[in-house]
């Protein structure tokens, strides 16, 4: 006998319905199918699940197909992880195919595309550098890049640009897995979004502030054109950056409405494998609200995310 004054609730009265009746977010059509090892690249995409990451990724690929069939911008937001993941022959096959007609990178992209031009390695190990003073003090990656901002403030150019010139100019012997040669000869725009300080060749005695800043700001204002591309079908993927390129994408798509052009019917996408407030919400949420466009957020790492979206898109 309970000592309590209440009692467990009546259950007899409970309303239930057909199960067949019922709508439900999930059906055995969206089930995955097993894979055989005869099975081709074509075969392996066509068995995913319809359900959730997949659906999204399998919709992120027919908005830049679209793009693509309506000479749209598809402009690739990315960090430097993505080139240290080793992804850029991807994204070069990606430009020669027509599914990248613009690049937006913050610093550490220049810092590691750049090493992987000249020597084919890069990412130091800071751990064992930061206590002796060495970590970000290689000569060559911190010459190369205020010399490029020098050139391009001498030039009236972006950053990007500038360092697309010297870059190539040098004749790097990896110049056919650089990002930033392959964009400079392919005409396809590159811009740098800087944080001064942030980046190992702000510190260097050839470090010029005022030139590292006015090109990346002419930069910025590139990006902004670019941006106003994109109504009426474009795409920006931000693929990496967790806060300097959500934060330039969103005030570049505030430059374009202020000044009157219209921004609508686009598509955005936030890659990464930890999701983060300022991508979901400057990337994803804000420039697509109230119907504006169409916003997805996909995690995972980016060396498995990024080769199976070029899959879809390469993949007939």
């Amino acid at each position: 006998m309970t000592r309590y004054e209440i009692e467990p609730i009546n259950l007899d009265k409970i309303r239930t319905y057909e199960l067949a009746s019922r709508p439900s977010k999930v059906t055995a059509t969206q089930f995955s199918k097993a894979i055989n090892p005869e099975d081709r690249l074509k075969d392996f995409l066509e068995k995913l699940p319809d359900i959730l990451a997949v659906k999204q990724l399998r919709e992120i690929a027919k908005q830049i197909k679209r793009a693509k069939s309506l000479n749209k911008p598809i402009i690739w937001g990315i960090g430097g992880h993505v080139i240290k993941t080793g992804l850029s022959p991807i994204l070069i096959d990606l430009i020669e195919k027509g599914f990248v007609s613009a690049i937006a990178s913050n610093g550490s992209v220049i810092v590691h595309d750049t090493e992987i031009a000249l020597v084919g390695f890069t990412s130091e190990d800071v751990d064992s550098a930061i206590g002796k003073g060495d970590f970000g003090a290689a000569k060559e990656t911190g010459e190369i890049i205020n010399l490029a901002a020098k050139y391009g403030l001498e030039n009236q150019i972006g950053l990007g640009e500038a360092i697309g010139k010297i870059l190539s100019e040098t004749s790097p012997k990896n110049a056919d897995i650089s990002l930033i040669c392959q964009a400079y000869q392919n005409r396809i725009p590159f811009t740098v979004h800087l944080t001064i300080g942030a980046d190992i060749g702000h510190f260097h005695a050839s470090a010029d502030g005022a030139a590292l800043g006015a090109t990346s700001h002419t930069d910025f204002r590139l990006f902004c054109s670019l941006v106003k591309q994109m109504n009426a079908g474009g795409v920006y993927l931000n693929v990496g950056s967790a806060v300097v390129l959500p934060e330039v994408f969103l005030k570049a798509v505030t430059v374009v409405r202020n000044l009157g052009f219209l921004l609508e019917d686009f598509t955005t996408a936030n890659f990464d494998f930890i999701q983060h407030y300022r991508p979901n919400t400057n990337v994803v949420k804000r420039p697509t609200a109230n119907g504006a466009g169409r916003g997805f957020s996909l995690t995972g790492h980016h060396e498995i995310m990024i080769p199976l979206l070029a899959a879809h898109l390469v993949i007939e």
